[in-house]
């Protein structure tokens, strides 16, 4: 079995697979008469035919070590995963490699961070480390084969 080590989400590092969603420097520009920053269009939302949908997933606590069995990508659009507390997760993601997926990485996220994962990134399955495991899910509503899982011969342990 092969040890992954969750790294800290950052943007640089997580910038081949999608877009960190958080709230840091000053904001794009005030709103609702100055009391209100708006950090505007932080997520590249990439649809194939079809709309975008907003889901709520409710997802058992997970915890580290964590055994990685499986990933999967959505080759027909993005998905943005918005906890709606501000505990961690765990994000989980590969590169593509000839349509296989290669060496894992994983990210632990901040208190406040989301991430949005670009079309056909290859990732873990929703992974929170606490309750509650609510997230708001933006995501291709729309007919088609939106999903492949892709079975690791040998699981992958990921640890702290």
């Amino acid at each position: 079995m092969t040890r992954i080590t969750a790294e800290p989400l950052t943007e640089a590092a997580f910038a081949p697979f999608g877009d960190v969603l958080e709230v840091a420097g000053p904001p794009d520009r005030l709103i609702n008469q100055g009391l209100c920053g708006r950090f505007h269009d932080r997520a590249r939302l990439d649809f194939d035919d079809g709309r975008p949908g907003l889901s709520l997933f409710d997802a058992e606590p997970r915890h580290l070590p964590y055994l990685l069995e499986m990933v999967e990508r959505h080759p027909l659009g993005s998905q943005a995963f918005i906890p709606m507390s501000l505990s961690a997760f765990l994000v989980i993601v590969a590169p593509d490699t000839k349509g296989l997926p290669g060496t894992p990485r994983a990210f632990l996220t901040a208190p406040g961070q989301a991430i949005n994962l670009h079309r056909g990134t290859w990732h873990g399955v929703l992974t929170p480390l606490s309750a509650p495991g609510l997230f708001a899910v933006l995501d291709r509503i729309g007919a088609g084969d939106n999903l492949e899982e892709h079975w690791f011969d040998v699981p992958y342990t990921v640890t702290a």
